[in-house]
């Protein structure tokens, strides 16, 4: 089988702020990638595929399970910071497990858990990939 990565699908992209978060994620890590298709269905069972563009569309999900205080403020600061990631709008660098790093942007929320006084998880983190650096 030919080793294949996200790497080999995106194009070169810019940041908006340029930086990386820098705090590994723990525990399991996912990659998902998907097409702009519609699958339509007939009456007699056939289907049909339309293609709306040719572009990939890559999703990665991480998580940390086991935060300082710190690294959790870290993040937390990051998504909420209107010059940072603000929220789901703008896109910054981050290194990936493949080792490459790419331009991305949050997806949804962040929520933040806290399991101990000092001690934070944040997980169900989804970052689309726009590019790579």
């Amino acid at each position: 089988m030919a080793a294949s990565e996200v790497y080999d699908f995106v194009s070169v992209a810019t940041p908006d702020y340029n930086a990386e978060i820098g705090i590994l994620p723990q525990g399991e890590i996912q990659e998902q990638s998907a097409k702009n298709q519609k699958v339509h269905y007939g009456v007699d069972g056939s289907e049909k595929v339309v293609s709306f563009e040719s572009n990939f569309i890559f999703y990665i999900s991480i998580g940390w399970k086991s935060l300082s205080e710190a690294d959790s403020g870290t993040i937390f600061d990051w998504y909420n910071d209107p010059l940072k990631a603000n929220g789901t709008q703008r896109s910054f660098k981050y290194i990936w497990g493949d080792g490459h790093t790419y331009v991305v942007r949050f997806v949804d929320k962040l929520s933040r858990v806290g399991q101990l006084v000092s001690l934070y998880g944040i997980s169900g983190v989804k970052l689309k990939i726009l590019g790579k650096i």
